[in-house]
Parts: C-alpha cells; sequence; structure tokens
C-alpha cells in the first residue's frame, strides 16, 4: 500500500510515523517551500503527550518545553477562583508540557526524516484537488506533477482544498471573538509552571503559560500568552497571523496589574504579536470518500481552547494507521477510521465552542457580577468548579481514567 499525505504538520508528520511503524509507505506533500519553526505556544495534555510517547519523541518534546504543574483560573481582578494539579502531579502517567509550536513541528518533522529518509517529505506542493477510481488515488498539485497512490488523506488544515473539494459549500464560523497571541521573555511567573487562565471572553480574557525555560541564561522563560475578546457586531474578523496591532486590544488589559502579575506590562514587552480569528467550522459527518478521506483540522477545526487540537490530530493519526493495517481494502478502513473518530471529534468542537475550560471563569463572573468577591463560595463551591473541569476532560477524552485505560 501507499499512501499520499496531503499537509505536514502536526497531523500528517504523525501519520507518516504511525504509517511506517505498521510498515506502510507513505510521503508528505507539503505546500510552503521550507518547513520552518513558525507561531507561538501550544500545550500538550496528557492524552497528547500518550500519543506522542508513542512515536518515541515524548522525551525530547518535555526537553524542549515546560512540564506545568497546575492550571489557575482568575477574574479579571486577579482574584484565584479555582486550581488544580495537572499532568503528573494530577496522577496522569504522561505529563503536561507547554512548548513552543515550531519546536513540537521541528521534532517531529526530524522524527520522519530520521525514520522515513530525506525524501520522506517533499515541500513546495500546493494540493488543488484529487481524483479517484478503482485503482487508487490521484492527488493534483499547483504547478506540479500529479501524485498517484492506494489512498490519499487530507491534512491540509482548516483551509483544505480536498475537504472543499468534497463539501463544495463548506465556510469557516466566526461569532465575533478574535484573538491575539504573543510571547514575552520575562521572569517566571509563579511558581514558572502553572497555565493561567485570566478574566472572560465577555470583559476581556487572557491565556498565559511558559513554554521555553531559561531563554536567555538569565533564568528569563520565553512567555506565551493569548488574549481574547468577544465584541458583538462592531469587530468584524481579523487576519491570519498578521502582525498585530498593540491599539486594537491593549485599552482592555492596560489596568491588569496584580500583585502576582504586571499583564499591561507583559503585553508591551511582547517579542511578537500575532493576530487571529477564533474560529472554526460546523462538524461534518462524512470525512471519507471512497479512497480519500480527512484528518485533523481538514477533519474537525476547532477553537483552539482547550489545548486539544493537537492532541484530536495525533489520534486521528493513529487510529486511521491501526484502521488500514487491519483491513484488506483501504476503503474499508477509511470507513472505519471515520466511524472511530468523527463522532468523538464533532463533540469536541460543540464543547470547544459552548463549555470549554474557562467555561469555569464565565460562570463565576455570571453569578457574581462583574466586580471583585470577598468569599466565593458564597456564590459557588470548589466541588462544583471541580465537575465543570472534569466535565470538559471527559468530553475531550483526557479524563484521568480515560488516558490511563488508554496507556
Amino acid at each position: 500500500m501507499k499512501v499520499a499525505i496531503v499537509g505536514g504538520g502536526i497531523c500528517g508528520l504523525s501519520l507518516a510515523l504511525h504509517l511506517n511503524k505498521q510498515g506502510i509507505k507513505s510521503r508528505v506533500y507539503e505546500r510552503v517551500p521550507e518547513i520552518k519553526p513558525l507561531g507561538v505556544g501550544i500545550t500538550l495534555l496528557p492524552h497528547a503527550m500518550r500519543e506522542f510517547s508513542a512515536l518515541g519523541i515524548g522525551d525530547e518534546l518535555l526537553k524542549a518545553g515546560i512540564e506545568n504543574r497546575e492550571s489557575r483560573f482568575y477574574n479579571r481582578f486577579g482574584q484565584l477562583i479555582y486550581r488544580e494539579d495537572r499532568g503528573k502531579f494530577a496522577g496522569y502517567q504522561y505529563p503536561e508540557v507547554g512548548i513552543h509550536r515550531g519546536r513540537l513541528h521541528l521534532i517531529l518533522y526530524g522524527a520522519v526524516i530520521r525514520a522515513l529518509g530525506p525524501e520522506a517529505v517533499v515541500t513546495d506542493h500546493e494540493c488543488v484537488g484529487v481524483d479517484q477510481d478503482e485503482n487508487g488515488a490521484t492527488a493534483r498539485f499547483k504547478g506540479r506533477g500529479p501524485v498517484h497512490a492506494d489512498i490519499v488523506v487530507a491534512c491540509d488544515g482548516i483551509n483544505s482544498a480536498i475537504r472543499k473539494q468534497f463539501h463544495p459549500d463548506d465556510k469557516v464560523v466566526f461569532t465575533g471573538i478574535n484573538t491575539w497571541r504573543g510571547v514575552t521573555r520575562r521572569k517566571p511567573i509563579l511558581d514558572g509552571r502553572t497555565y493561567m487562565r485570566v478574566g472572560s471572553i465577555n470583559t476581556g480574557k487572557i491565556v498565559i503559560y511558559p513554554i521555553v525555560d531559561d531563554i536567555d541564561g538569565n533564568g528569563n522563560q520565553l512567555i506565551n500568552w493569548m488574549a481574547e475578546i468577544k465584541r458583538e457586531g462592531s469587530l468584524s474578523q481579523n487576519d491570519w497571523n498578521r502582525q498585530g496591532n498593540l491599539d486594537d486590544f491593549f485599552p482592555i488589559y492596560e489596568s491588569w496589574r496584580f500583585d502576582w502579575l504586571d499583564v499591561a506590562q507583559m503585553i508591551r514587552d511582547a517579542d511578537q504579536i500575532l493576530e487571529y480569528p477564533m474560529v472554526d467550522k460546523d462538524p461534518i459527518s462524512q470525512w471519507t470518500f471512497g479512497r480519500v478521506t480527512l484528518a485533523g483540522d481538514a477533519a474537525h477545526p476547532m477553537y483552539p481552547r482547550g489545548s486539544n487540537g493537537g492532541a484530536q490530530a495525533a489520534i486521528d493519526a493513529r487510529t486511521l494507521a491501526d484502521c488500514l493495517v487491519k483491513a484488506a481494502d483501504p476503503r474499508d478502513a477509511l470507513k472505519a477510521y471515520e466511524a472511530a473518530r468523527a463522532e468523538p471529534a464533532a463533540n469536541v468542537v460543540r464543547t470547544n465552542r459552548a463549555q470549554p475550560p474557562d467555561f469555569i471563569n464565565i460562570k463565576v463572573e455570571e453569578l457574581v457580577g462583574d466586580r471583585p468577591f470577598e468569599n466565593l463560595d458564597d456564590y459557588i463551591t470548589q466541588d462544583e468548579l471541580r465537575a465543570l473541569s472534569d466535565g470538559y476532560k471527559k468530553v475531550a477524552g483526557f479524563s484521568l481514567a480515560d488516558v490511563s485505560r488508554s496507556a
């Protein structure tokens, strides 16, 4: 069997590694001319680290990032709402790791080159569509020759040309939430191992966590942050990966100076600020079309909340490879993969919209009002907040029981 993988991101590279382990030949076709360490931060939850550990790169990722000890939720006045241990500190077999997305990408890319050889990833190939017949599938590329294979897997992201071919009315969903992401070099916040969610999308929210330790040899960390605000009707969808304009969002955070962090200063000191729209796509029930299937963000683009996009892509890759090695006909394998993954992934998409992890912040703001509290237990208990957190973990597939069982 020969598999053509369209897209050399987290999903495509993970799939190539899994297929190689199963003895199935594949080649990755990536749109960009050169693989570079782009982007900002990403959090690898225990179920993501389970997948990457199975590929033999778990230790390398842990060394390249920072292991989170706990997660903390604050209101926009800097008051602690809820905290919980994370990763191994919460009893998981696998750690939770904050890492620069570019580092993750290069580690995956290096693993593919070592395992499959330098010809395994072909760059400067922008896919424009796919054809198929009884004997195989053919991926077509802009300005390049066609590529024939037994199956084609679309791992080409939220703007997938292959998804668009089979779902021509497909479009992104934007509901008025824009984000700005940045990285700042500064001394560690709290213990330097904490993931923080501050505020809510209704009045201004920011997610903060470290991704590189001792970035300059002077003990400073590289801190990743993402500012997020919902503005009904008054703000159009912002651009993708464009340099962010401080004036567009900074006034919301200008007064956020707490005894444990000066948020305004952290934003002003950023090395880089990029802007993104908060978008996803409505879940689709059909991923597989004969010898072609979708995976990762091409199959289920989701809000970048809950640190789950990379994990779900890695699970897709492993599931698809397992199905391919078991089935006599690859078309049956693709159907089995869709049956196993489409609904669980759709549940995560829907949950990230309606009740993501930072729903805790929104709930408290609704109960208390947009003001500081004296005793949070007068409004909601820690056990009730813990239930909200545990509910998201179950839907997203990384409750302690789920990860322990699958491990």
